[in-house]
């Protein structure tokens, strides 16, 4: 350990430890990429076999079928974060990891198995169950292989001090963004590869995966010593709960945790909003989540610089104010178009406003992530980095699971559309009243060293 850092100690981690963000930085954006890849096409692809076994998406519960498939991934990870998080604590993070991407390679193949069911002529139904559960089964373990970001964040933890720890989080912000913004442009242009066969999709995802996993393989270096903390239960509700106990972390979880559960309410009925409001096509929402990944990215990056000279818990203010701000400013867009009951055009000035708002919304959520993470950490004992980094993982995903439940419940109850983002608004305005409630971090902390 080293003493506090003084105005003569260097302003970054060691040389090995950038190295170790780098590869983090890879395989956390190189994951997101295969994520990003198969959620566009999941619900066309399952379609067909829904329909064979009498769920069609239009009027049966098809739909709901579909619901599950996709929340099912994020029920995953709010269960393993924790068990991911104390075991990387046990055990070190880079075996964490490597299993983590293993698995991704595998499931998102085994994706690319269950769509390859022939689907013309149409299956049989024996068929057609056969694809359905093996795609339950690759979402299952997606979800449970993707729930490693938490040791990700820990290993960020393990590589920088104190007071650089903001701007390492900010890093896997920005993995997600580029993730997030390429994986469909990558599933679009890519298929062509494999003459657009339906399991083109896995196959590509599958094998970012394995890049990734070859990344870890040979250049990730273990960034905590194996059996440095006490042994702790893997997968204990009760060891969760002591740890939302710990001073601080408790309130801080739960900010996270509200703060995306606004987001997901917003990111879930876009693009039905922009279809009521500006009447767009496929092709222009995949423009628009796109745009999303790309603000959520370059924000990332402008938080680094920032983080240097604010503390996190303003630059968390600052980011909970601007998704306010932009979540209630696309409220007041779908409550005027609503009152002119109209299609906004091309070159209207609600579409322009609405734009503006959601760069500013994306934006806030952009500080909010690497703020909450750093403030956990810093709150954190060096021997619980994985374990309270993963629970406060498995809440962000609990958070995307009830948001767009949410989310989408509220939208037709108004003909504005607008319940979602006013739902948004409410619970971000309760944030703004917990963060007081959260503790400075420690000054003078030690120094993270990382292990060799």
């Amino acid at each position: 350990m080293t003493s506090p850092r003084s105005s003569d100690a260097p302003a970054g981690p060691p040389p090995a430890s950038r190295g170790a963000l780098l590869v983090v930085f890879l395989t956390v954006f190189i994951d997101l990429l295969g994520f990003g890849i198969v959620l566009p096409v999941l619900p066309r692809q399952v379609e067909p076999y829904l329909q064979a076994v009498g769920m069609p998406v239009e009027g049966g519960p098809g739909g709901a079928v579909i619901g599950v498939l996709f929340a099912v991934f994020s029920l995953m990870q709010f269960v393993f974060s924790p068990f991911w998080g104390r075991l990387s604590d046990r055990i070190g993070r880079r075996p964490v990891l490597l299993v983590s991407l293993a698995g991704s390679v595998v499931f998102y193949a085994v994706y690319g198995w269950a769509v390859s069911v022939p689907t013309d002529p149409a299956p049989t139904a024996t068929a057609a169950w056969w694809a359905l559960g093996l795609v339950l089964l690759a979402r299952v373990g997606a979800g449970i292989a993707g729930a490693s970001v938490g040791t990700a964040a820990a290993v960020i933890a393990d590589c920088t001090t104190p007071e650089n720890r903001a701007r390492g989080m900010a890093l896997i912000g920005i993995a997600f963004g580029g993730g997030f913004t390429l994986g469909p442009l990558i599933a679009y242009f890519g298929l062509a590869l494999f003459q657009r066969e339906r399991w083109g999709v896995g196959a590509i995802a599958s094998l970012l995966s394995f890049v990734a996993l070859l990344i870890a393989l040979f250049v990730f270096r273990e960034t905590r010593r194996p059996g440095a903390g006490p042994a702790r239960p893997l997968h204990r509700v009760a060891r969760s709960l002591a740890v939302l106990r710990m001073p601080s972390i408790g309130a801080l979880v739960l900010v996270y945790f509200l703060a995306i559960f606004s987001m997901a309410n917003f990111e879930s009925t876009l693009a039905l909003f922009t279809e009521r409001a500006f009447g767009m096509g496929d092709d222009a929402n995949f423009l628009v989540f796109a745009s999303v990944g790309c603000v959520l990215m370059i924000a990332g990056g402008g938080y680094r610089p920032l983080a240097k000279r604010l503390a996190e818990r303003r630059l968390l203010t600052i980011g909970v104010v601007l998704m306010l701000v932009g979540l209630a400013v696309v409220g007041g867009v779908a409550v005027a178009l609503a009152a002119r009951d109209g299609v906004a055009g091309a070159g209207s000035p609600s579409r322009w406003i609405f734009y503006v708002a959601a760069a500013l919304a994306v934006t806030g959520f952009a500080f909010v992530n690497p703020s909450v993470s750093a403030l956990i950490s810093r709150q954190s004992g060096s021997d619980r980095q994985g374990e309270v980094l993963g629970v406060n993982q498995s809440f962000a995903s609990l958070a995307r699971i009830l948001g767009p439940l949410a989310g989408l419940s509220l939208f037709s109850l108004h003909p504005s559309h607008g319940l979602p983002y006013a739902a948004a608004v409410v619970v971000l305005a309760c944030v703004t009243m917990l963060i007081p409630r959260i503790g400075h971090p420690p000054t003078g902390a030690p120094e993270a060293v990382a292990g060799g």
